[in-house]
């Protein structure tokens, strides 16, 4: 069924990855490439960010997150093509797969990720600090990748 499937198609991509889904595991790595080698994340500093809270979601997320008060947090893996956030409800994971080229990210009063129609604004706090350099590491291989499709277009 995935070699059927186009990466094009996909407005909306979230996986239940509580238990081992080798499907989603395949379409993740087709969408957003391999995740990286181990020598790679060591020579780029690391590859996930540390926690972080969520402050608000839009309404199609409502479903992912904890509904009472408890405190919600995600964590962001980088892969070549794009990124993956990563959700906890309880005791169930869920992954978010937001290639680069769909990614929109804004810093304001908090960080705010935007893709797909749908977004997630985590909280600037102590948490946010210690991942400064994640972030920027995050916006850099967004804009490299950015560019090859630019350079593309002028071919």
């Amino acid at each position: 069924m995935i070699n059927s499937l186009n990466k094009t198609t996909f407005d909306w991509v979230i996986f239940t990855t509580t238990h081992t889904n080798n499907e989603a595991e395949q379409l993740t790595n087709d969408l957003i490439g391999l995740p990286f080698s181990f020598l790679q994340s060591l020579r780029m500093g690391g590859i996930g960010s540390k926690r972080m809270i969520i402050e608000e979601t839009s309404q199609n997320f409502h479903q992912y997150i904890n509904k009472i008060s408890d405190i919600n947090y995600a964590n962001i893996e980088l892969r070549p093509q794009g990124i993956i956030v990563l959700l906890n409800k309880g005791l169930n994971n869920f992954n978010w797969v937001i290639p680069y080229r769909q990614l929109v990210i804004y810093k304001t009063d908090r960080l705010s990720i935007h893709a797909q129609g749908k977004y997630i604004c985590f909280k600037k706090n102590i948490l946010y600090k210690e991942n400064k350099k994640f972030i920027s590491k995050m916006i850099s291989l967004r804009a490299v990748d950015q560019e090859k499709y630019l350079n593309h277009a002028y071919e």
